[in-house]
């Protein structure tokens, strides 16, 4: 019995709202782009995005990442002033891990033998620092700013030539190599500078702003040859992007429009208004962009300050394709049928489809905070998945069409789970169960001691209670009958409970990390195993395979474990399955499990030898 990795649907990449932009980058194929994500940096396929790897060596929040020209390497900077250069072609190894500066890394660059970087951002003594990057010798200084600085670029021929844009409202250029103080442009922009890039060929250099301003630059001395497009944009520019042939960039900013440019006639060309006609939407503000070389289609990728990439080529008006997900802590997961959901601290849920891997943002309202639980049901005409949420909802989402319905129902409580029992749902509160038909609260049950969790199969009830019991109810015409029967092996508060699919067993995961598995099958439930104790942090979320032989777990450990019941002693195990944590398990076939977690990505596992 063994458990692999198969797959990584990976995280959207993080963003701000506000004075920062969120870097991309694309290899020189054009076959691949890289983001940071929470604590991870995604590397990701641009034609099939559900193929992916992650680096997950950052131990603080990760900031930027860019491909070495070769395409065999990624640099990358996190919150610390760390910068860490990988494999991104091999086994992921870590080849250099610099302190560059004490604070924040907001972008990096690379020449173009691939050899230097230099790395800028919110430092205390310095605001930038040029390493090789193999050895992190200093190979220049970043100087002249007075500010954080938040973007650099170098020039990919000789000389070398490199610029730098400050929240000083300055483009510094530099001579190299190593690199050097040149000049200091400071009245083309009157607010921070957040974008700068160099032509391919060197030619040309553009940076662009807060104030809406696009300057361009001689690439080889620095001299600012014109300003272009002025009132054309209405919002902060954050990105910009050249396109293979030096002839024209690309541009991205927080009005919602992506606009191509001439650089020779200074003209906008073309322009994409991401969102609806008409309507401002803080969401579809793009902070970041960048145009993969050496494509024949001539594609453009942006993302907008929701986490999606949009895919932009000029034969259409609209992307062609949006590739959502989540860039906050998946809290929660449920499966329906051929659909995987998940839900994450700030409310986001996402329907996967588990054959092909592509994720589609459930429309309608959201929860506004952090998704507590989901619960599926096929008892009345199409299927439908509940969440609940810290916001103090349930609500009802069509499998069918990939949307809430109905509005939010308002609990009044904050819910510690969801199950569903034919048509009806109960949600636990820390006092109490509380039932709900078809929109309407139709019955509830004060608990004495405090429900944790809650399971349903058919007409039985479980509820986890803080005094680490397990206790048995009967559903039926809205009313919950204690059946007296408590499960009383855990040492723990219960954390997660799981029938089996056929309800043959409950598995209840504690906050110590053990598992104990009861059988019904004699009508009493008796401890059918307490040996699935590999654990060493709270268990989050339990999950059966089809057969019942076999279960998966997630826990806080950040590990996933299959188990076998007939052999309670033998498990496999996938360490550091999600940074920071595993929040949401799945058996989606005999030999294939989803895991979720705090990275905000959803993982694919191939299971071998499962007897």
């Amino acid at each position: 019995m063994s458990i692999s990795p198969a797959a990584i649907w990976a995280a959207a990449p993080s963003t701000a709202r506000g004075a920062q932009a969120t870097p991309l980058s694309s290899d020189s194929k054009g076959e691949r782009i890289a983001y940071a994500s929470g604590k991870s940096i995604f590397v990701r396929n641009i034609d099939d995005p559900s193929v992916s790897r992650q680096y997950t060596n950052h131990q603080s929040a990760t900031t930027v990442a860019r491909f070495s020209p070769s395409g065999f390497y990624v640099a990358s900077g996190d919150t610390a002033g760390n910068v860490k250069v990988w494999d991104c072609i091999g086994e992921g190894s870590t080849k250099g891990d610099y302190h560059i500066i004490a604070g924040r890394i907001n972008d990096l660059a690379w020449d173009g033998d691939s050899q230097r970087i230099i790395a800028v951002g919110d430092g205390k003594e310095r605001f930038g620092h040029c390493i090789t990057w193999d050895s992190g010798n200093t190979v220049g200084e970043i100087s002249g700013h007075s500010s954080q600085v938040n973007c650099v670029a170098i020039r990919q021929q000789r000389p070398l030539r490199a610029a730098t844009g400050s929240d000083d409202t300055s483009m510094v250029f530099y001579h190299g190599a190593p690199f050097k103080f040149n000049t200091s442009l400071r009245e083309k922009h009157d607010r921070y500078v957040f974008g700068t890039a160099f032509s391919p060929d060197g030619t040309h250099l553009v940076t662009v702003g807060a104030d809406k301003r696009i300057w361009v630059y001689d690439g080889k001395t620095g001299e600012a040859k014109k300003q272009v497009g002025e009132g054309v944009h209405t919002g902060s520019i954050f990105g910009v992007s050249w396109s293979s042939d030096s002839k024209r960039f690309v541009t991205a900013s927080a009005d919602q429009t992506v606009r191509i440019w001439d650089v020779e006639s200074g003209e906008n060309v073309h322009t994409w208004r991401l969102g609806e006609e008409g309507v401002v939407s803080i969401a579809h503000q793009q902070v970041g962009v960048t145009w993969p070389a050496g494509r024949s289609d001539d594609l453009i990728i942006t993302v907008d300050l929701d986490g999606n990439l949009n895919y932009l080529v000029e034969s259409s008006e609209k992307p062609i394709k949006v590739v959502p997900g989540h860039a906050k802590n998946i809290t929660a997961a449920g499966v329906c049928g051929d659909k995987f959901f998940t839900g994450s601290y700030d409310g986001k849920v996402l329907e996967w489809d588990i054959g092909t891997g592509t994720a589609a943002t459930v429309d309608g309202e959201s929860h506004t905070s952090y998704v507590a639980g989901f619960r599926g049901s096929s008892g009345g005409a199409e299927p439908r998945m509940y969440s609940v949420g810290w916001d103090d909802t349930l609500r009802t989402i069509s499998v069918n069409t990939k949307a809430f319905v109905g509005s939010s129902l308002k609990l009044g409580f904050q819910p510690k789970g969801v199950a569903t029992s034919g048509n009806s749902v109960l949600v636990a509160s820390s006092d109490a169960v509380t039932i709900y038909e078809e929109g309407q609260q139709v019955g509830s049950l004060q608990m004495a001691h405090g429900p944790t969790t809650i399971a349903a199969h058919d007409s039985l009830v479980a509820v986890g209670s803080e005094d680490n019991v397990v206790r048995l109810f009967e559903f039926a015409n809205n009313t919950l009958k204690d059946l007296n029967i408590s499960l009383t092996n855990a040492v723990a508060a219960i954390s997660s409970l799981a029938f089996s699919p056929k309800g043959t067993y409950l598995a209840a995961g504690n906050s110590s990390g053990r598992i104990y598995v009861y059988s019904g099958k004699t009508g009493e439930w008796k401890l059918e195993t307490d040996r699935w104790s590999a654990h060493t942090a709270r268990v989050t979320a339990v999950a059966w395979s089809a057969s019942e032989e076999f279960a998966v777990s997630g826990s806080l450990d950040t590990s996933v474990y299959v188990w076998s019941l007939a052999n309670p002693g033998r498990r496999v195990k996938a360490l550091a399955a999600h940074k920071d944590g595993v929040n949401g398990v799945a058996f989606v076939a005999d030999d294939k499990v989803l895991s979720t977690g705090a990275d905000a990505a959803v993982k694919v596992w191939k299971l071998e030898g499962l007897e």
